[in-house]
């Protein structure tokens, strides 16, 4: 037993030293540097400054950012732009992500092709599909501009990423057409695992399909289900080049990870941008904890 152990951990070590070198060693000096003064011009004179980038005067929950003027700083703007887009664009993806499924999962001619085709929009690279929409969004040349004119839907061209009023709604948009596939197929290869038994018999006492629905197929592609929700989740919270490449830096979009860049790119403030950088850490970690914890709860109720 002592060599299958000893045999495991030799196979394991490789793996556990590369992610020590590309995950772990990147965090912990971005934790470091969060509580010093680095610069992006000199990094060899960050000065330890403790947790003046957090708390600080002008640190990310300083004192005058308590309750709602937290909200109104730079910092609370990027996290509820975050948790919003986050929420939005997930549940969107969720609900239309299971409609392709069913549908999908349907015995219907050239099923084959339509599967292939409902991948188009996540094969296609992230930064590719938002500068494409950036085209077709743009206000004065733009073809949804002209299309919904020519429909009479609106009067007037619209800037569908500069305006506020349509900025983030139209980034969720976008995000919920690229994604949308990637939900789909994990909850198709989660029905293409059912058992039909229980239909067969739901077919015989001639129970109604949204019942079905709701009492078999649901409840059986939940784990499948939760497992698809979690990967998107942790993705839309550290979201960043959809946003960037559609509305850049506005303050109507930006997210947390956009005002990380922005600190330590733009402004060259690499300790503040750290702080952020580790805060948004701690944000994702928090809210993936508390998302498992509700998504566990109905089976605990079970179980009891």
């Amino acid at each position: 037993m002592k060599n299958k152990s000893r045999t495991a951990w030799l196979f394991l070590m490789p793996m556990i030293v590369t992610l020590l070198m590309v995950a772990m060693w990147p965090l912990l000096r971005t934790v470091w540097f969060s509580f010093t003064d680095a610069n992006i011009n000199d990094l060899s004179k960050a000065r330890f400054i403790g947790w003046e980038n957090y708390f600080g005067e002008f640190g990310l929950f300083a004192n005058e950012y308590h309750t709602e003027g937290f909200w109104r700083s730079d910092w609370g703007i990027a996290i509820a732009n975050t948790l919003r887009f986050a929420v939005l664009s997930v549940s969107l993806e969720t609900v239309f992500g299971l409609g392709v499924a069913l549908l999908l999962n349907q015995n219907f001619k050239g099923r084959a092709w339509v599967r292939a085709a409902v991948l188009v929009p996540w094969a296609i690279p992230t930064i590719v599909s938002a500068k494409l929409w950036g085209w077709m969004l743009h206000d004065q040349f733009g073809v949804v501009n002209h299309w919904l004119m020519a429909a009479g839907l609106i009067s007037q061209n619209i800037a569908w990423t500069a305006d506020a009023s349509y900025a983030m709604w139209t980034v969720v948009i976008v995000d919920v057409w690229k994604t949308t596939p990637f939900m789909a197929l994990l909850i198709l290869a989660a029905l293409q695992t059912m058992p039909t038994d229980c239909y067969e018999a739901a077919e015989v006492d001639g129970v109604h399909p949204l019942r079905v629905f709701w009492k078999i197929t649901l409840p059986l592609i939940r784990p499948a289900l939760m497992v698809a929700v979690i990967f998107r989740l942790l993705d839309a919270l550290r979201v960043f080049d959809l946003i960037y490449v559609l509305t850049s830096n506005s303050n109507s979009t930006i997210s947390m990870s956009g005002f990380v860049r922005r600190e330590m790119v733009d402004n060259g403030y690499v300790g503040f941008g750290s702080a952020a950088a580790t805060a948004l850490f701690l944000i994702i970690g928090l809210c993936t904890v508390a998302y498992m914890r509700l998504a566990r709860e109905p089976n605990a109720e079970k179980t009891a």
